[in-house]
């Protein structure tokens, strides 16, 4: 999917050695996967789980990457201050659309709706290219638009209409000037012995 985007999309245009900018990191998964087809650095990762007072996923990477910087927690983050990058990746947490949870959806106070800071740092940095991970529950769970118009967040009371998450994360996006194409991958099509469907966006400012 990201090369064929690559392919035949103009407006990302990326240098030889691209600055990469982890957002809800993981253990850094999606990274690997677009230094795959892309190559490039990992300038910084933004990684903290709430629920785990050990912080084993940002471990990893501290283990993997002992220089690279750790944000944490992304809702702190001043987004001023953090070093520009050219690909931004994001696997916000699906805690709250996936089939496994409660739905919440991608709403204000979800572990989902931590797209809202994903939004935020998106519009700050305007990287090249955006990558994005989810579950298939994304498709629809119930949601609220994170972005206004003026690129900040929009008030709780301005949110309003039925919208599902996969919505709100293109949505957003388009307020934010990029065009996306999104695709579902299972974990069977790379030869896995199960589904684990995934949901891919991938996103680059407009031309």
């Amino acid at each position: 999917m990201l090369t064929s985007a690559l392919e035949r999309a103009p407006a990302i245009q990326l240098p030889p050695h691209p600055r990469i900018g982890s957002l809800c990191s993981g253990y850094g998964g999606l990274d690997l996967a677009v230094q795959d087809v892309v190559g490039g650095t990992v300038a910084w990762h933004c990684q903290y789980d709430p629920d785990d007072p050990a912080q084993q996923a940002a471990g990893i990477l501290r283990h993997h990457l002992p220089h690279v910087p750790n944000h944490g927690d992304i809702t702190a983050v001043d987004w001023d201050t953090v070093a520009p990058v050219d690909i931004v990746t994001a696997g916000f947490p699906c805690t709250d659309v996936s089939l496994a949870g409660e739905l919440a959806g991608l709403n204000p106070g979800t572990r989902s709706g931590i797209w809202g800071h994903v939004a935020l740092a998106i519009s700050v940095l305007n990287p090249r290219l955006v990558v994005i991970e989810n579950v298939r529950g994304l498709l629809s769970a119930p949601a609220a638009r994170s972005m206004g118009p003026d690129r900040r967040p929009v008030e709780p009371g301005q949110r309003t209409g039925a919208l599902r998450g996969l919505g709100a994360v293109l949505g957003d996006l388009a307020t934010l000037g990029f065009d996306a194409e999104w695709e579902v991958h299972r974990a069977a099509d790379a030869g896995a012995p199960h589904r684990r469907e995934r949901v891919f966006i991938l996103a680059w400012p407009q031309a």
